[in-house]
């Protein structure tokens, strides 16, 4: 399987999607990928009852007309850009025609605290949905408040845990900050200390600060596996906290979040990892989710133009 060179992102007509539309375009313009804009709606599973006991064909003229005003808006929205800009019409549950896409695509976008749009589903649903099942790495964004805005991108946080799938989001953190040329920072955090999170597992004797060496050094050979020989200076915290909260904090600084999923499919799939889900509802900022499943299928999500 190969990739395209794409952007996807995903509209409804509701403010949070066309910000989305706004970063992707963002994303796609400093990699120089094209761009592609799909509105995804679902028929109602019943039909109407016709006169004679039978049920009638049901007239989607209208939904369909509704979908491409809001991708005729999203267009119009990113045609400004001058980049290179598809779009498309697909019925279907919105996650899923999203799901179907990230196969192909180098990522999709998506807004949150949507609704109020031309879809009844909430850009919510599709936006806890989507990185748990997607392919490629998926960006969340936020709906913008007045006082932030979203890029460039000048600061990046990144979530590392020692996991596969937080070293292939490590490494996908290591692109983008090459690729925007910004401040990167990658967090490690163990809820050391007494309370709720805590490692109770721990025997007393466990020195923190010796945990929290052995955890900022295994930070250290991560970071420096992920950069290999390009300069990029990194940041690096050994924090003693819960990984969610901390990353959700970070987030009020910065422009971009990556966190990493398992993303297994099926049932593990649909938990997504708690730090992950977590982050996602909280964030004030974009959050990109970068999936291990990439690698387990072959594809490198770092596998990008600027590295080739």
């Amino acid at each position: 399987m190969t990739r395209e060179k794409v952007v996807v992102v995903g509209v409804d007509g509701s403010e949070a999607s066309l910000g989305a539309v706004d970063w992707a375009v963002a994303e796609a313009r400093r990699a120089d990928w094209r761009l592609h804009i799909v509105c995804a709606y679902a028929l109602p599973s019943f039909t109407a009852a016709s006169l004679d006991g039978g049920y009638a064909a049901m007239d989607d003229t209208a939904i369909h007309a509704g979908a491409q005003t809001v991708v005729d808006e999203a267009v119009a929205r990113a045609d400004q850009s001058g980049l290179a800009v598809t779009s498309a019409l697909e019925t279907g549950d919105p996650a899923g025609v999203l799901v179907d896409l990230s196969r192909e695509a180098s990522m999709v976008v998506v807004g949150t605290r949507g609704g109020g749009g031309f879809t009844d589903r909430l850009l919510g649903t599709v936006s806890s949905a989507l990185p748990a099942h997607a392919h490629c790495p998926t960006v969340v964004v936020p709906l913008r408040s007045t006082s932030r805005d979203y890029t460039p991108v000048r600061r990046i946080v990144v979530g590392v845990d020692g996991s596969e799938s937080a070293r292939v989001a490590l490494r996908r953190a290591v692109d983008e900050a090459i690729m925007w040329d910004a401040e990167l920072s990658a967090v490690a955090a163990v809820p050391i200390a007494t309370g709720a999170g805590a490692m109770a597992w721990l025997p007393a004797a466990v020195d923190r600060e010796d945990v929290l060496a052995d955890v900022r050094e295994g930070l250290r050979v991560a970071v420096e596996s992920a950069v290999g020989d390009r300069e990029l200076a990194v940041r690096q915290h050994a924090l003693d906290g819960n990984a969610a909260a901390l990353m959700a904090e970070f987030s009020t600084a910065v422009e971009l979040v990556v966190v990493g999923s398992r993303g297994r499919g099926g049932f593990a799939g649909l938990l997504l990892g708690s730090t992950s889900q977590a982050v996602l509802q909280h964030a004030a900022s974009p959050v990109m989710v970068v999936p291990a499943r990439s690698v387990d299928e072959g594809l490198s999500p770092t596998d990008v133009p600027w590295n080739r």
